[in-house]
């Protein structure tokens, strides 16, 4: 989607999550010199299916191609020209980091040089995941346990450490000190006779400061440079529109603005920045943890999505619940993330279904809603009204043009590109690169 007049392009999750957005921003950032993750941590995770960085086939050079598994890292570290950025709206698991940086550095992709993650960037240290873990709260919403949530907390609460702080020990062990109060004194709140220690996550920290600190810069000021001189820049996000904090299916969201508006803040730029934004769905909808899912397919088709899909969650290996497109969810995406087109992943998992129910607006109490409700208890009540439409009964893996999908499959695509009310500008047909259609 980069072209003269769009430099800044946001690729965001239009759904629940798990829409394949790796998939896309791999696919895309062969055409970007930056590519940005703006919010999120360590509990988000994209799979991205790429060949042999060494520039062999698939299985070859000791089985450096394939499934990729990031959780940090943005997807376009598997392209050598393009750099990648972890914004300031991260809450960063440095251990994690490493070991992803590890990981993919072993299957001959290089990262020095190539990663720099801002000094605005707040820590999740280890008192955030035992909070997490702790918390029966977080249990209900079903959140990954991954210390996220707490983190953001701190971070609000001025209680935060941020990246740049390990530059400087006296400093650390203040915060450090506060924090493990605050955090030890919830615990005890809440029950629990685990505690932190403060004394543990210093030195942790200043064993971690010299790894860290050579990667660390001013993030925002490095994406700013390039898009002055002309260079592409390609915002990344993680989870999906109705995880977004504000204009989610609260409470059942993640704890930050995952929608388009918030790839500006965790990206350090002023919204005038940004020129498109991609919104990526499924030809279905999936959903990970608890909350309201209205077109969640019952047994056994939502099962046989579920096994058709691989629908497993990257991060944490939960199966992910499976239903029907919802053009309702859709619209709303469309409208709180300003999306100027969209990607379908995953079109060849429906090619077995001789019949596709899609939502097109609910019911409830009598009346007809054609917007999600502001409230998580209604969404939960709604009835969706299913438009069926045939399915085509043919594999479309190996479709690379338009003109090679069945005619039901292309009628199916238009007839998600009207309800949703975006143009749909491609298609997946499966997990690889070359199997991403542009329209």
């Amino acid at each position: 989607m980069f072209a003269s007049d769009i430099h800044c392009l946001v690729v965001v999750g239009a759904q629940w999550g798990d829409e394949g957005k790796g998939k896309v921003v791999d696919a895309l950032a062969e055409r970007a010199e930056l590519v940005v993750r703006y919010q999120g941590g360590a509990n988000a995770g994209h799979t991205v299916d790429a060949p042999a960085p060494d520039g062999g086939t698939r299985g070859e050079g000791g089985g450096k191609g394939g499934a990729f598994v990031l959780h940090q890292i943005p997807a376009g570290i598997l392209h050598p020209g393009t750099r990648c950025v972890i914004g300031n709206g991260v809450v960063l698991d440095a251990a994690t980091l490493f070991h992803e940086v590890e990981a993919v550095q072993a299957r001959g992709v290089s990262v020095a040089g190539r990663l720099t993650v801002s000094d605005r960037a707040h820590l999740v240290l280890p008192y955030h995941k035992l909070l997490d873990a702790e918390s029966a709260r977080s249990r209900e919403i079903g959140t990954t346990s991954r210390g996220i949530g707490p983190a953001y907390e701190d971070k609000v609460g001025r209680r935060g450490v941020r990246v740049g702080d390990l530059r400087h020990p006296g400093i650390v062990a203040a915060l450090v000190e506060a924090g493990c109060a605050h955090a030890n004194a919830m615990l005890a709140h809440g029950g629990s006779a685990r505690r932190c220690d403060a004394g543990e996550v210093t030195r942790g920290l200043a064993e971690l400061a010299p790894r860290l600190l050579p990667y660390v810069g001013d993030a925002g000021r490095l994406v700013a440079d390039t898009l002055a001189r002309g260079g592409n820049v390609l915002l990344e996000g993680a989870q999906g529109a109705l995880l977004d904090v504000d204009h989610g299916t609260y409470p059942f969201v993640t704890s930050s603005y995952t929608t388009a508006g918030g790839a500006a803040v965790g990206a350090g730029i002023g919204p005038t920045a940004i020129d498109a934004v991609l919104g990526v769905v499924k030809a279905y909808v999936t959903r990970v943890g608890n909350g309201p899912f209205p077109t969640e397919a019952e047994a056994p088709e939502g099962e046989r999505l579920r096994t058709l899909g691989a629908e497993f969650g990257a991060t944490t290996g939960r199966p992910r619940r499976c239903g029907w497109f919802d053009a309702v969810a859709a619209r709303y995406a469309a409208r709180v993330n300003g999306l100027t087109a969209l990607a379908v992943t995953k079109l060849d998992v429906l090619d077995e279904f001789e019949t596709l129910p899609v939502c097109t607006h609910y019911q409830l109490d009598g009346a007809r809603l054609d917007e999600l409700p502001d409230s998580a208890a209604a969404l939960d009540c709604v009835e969706p009204v299913y438009e069926r439409l045939p399915g085509w009964r043919r594999r479309t893996g190996e479709a690379r043009r338009p003109a090679d999908l069945p005619d039901a499959a292309r009628r199916y695509l238009e007839r998600l590109e009207a309800l949703a009310g975006v143009p749909v500008r491609y298609v997946g047909v499966g997990s690889r690169r070359e199997q991403l259609i542009e329209l």
